[in-house]
């Protein structure tokens, strides 16, 4: 359990590197292992367990900290893409918009 007042106290790593690993684990499909690989290119020796650890002390606790700032929404987003030929050379457009909600 991880005391709110001191989320990292007595922690090995930097804050920023723990929160820039579960917050990469929780919004991207990534696995420890892949995290793990990423810290090392970067030259931080982690292991994937510690990251898994990590993720399963800080990202209720994160959640719970920038839940009030995100907006809520029943809107859908839609996307069209198409291929069209422009100047002679073939390019991919696309499209985007929010399909409003019925109040």
């Amino acid at each position: 359990m991880v005391d709110p007042k001191a989320p990292f106290k007595w922690r090995h790593f930097l804050p920023d590197i723990i929160l820039l690993n579960v917050r990469w684990y929780c919004r991207y499909s990534l696995s420890y292992w892949g995290l793990e690989e990423m810290m090392a290119e970067r030259g931080v020796e982690v292991d994937h367990t510690t990251i898994y650890r990590w993720v399963q002390d800080y990202s209720s606790e994160l959640d719970k900290r920038i839940r009030p700032f995100l907006t809520p929404t029943n809107d859908s987003w839609r996307v069209d893409e198409t291929y069209i030929e422009i100047r002679g050379e073939w390019k991919y457009l696309y499209r985007a918009w929010i399909r409003k909600a019925i109040p």
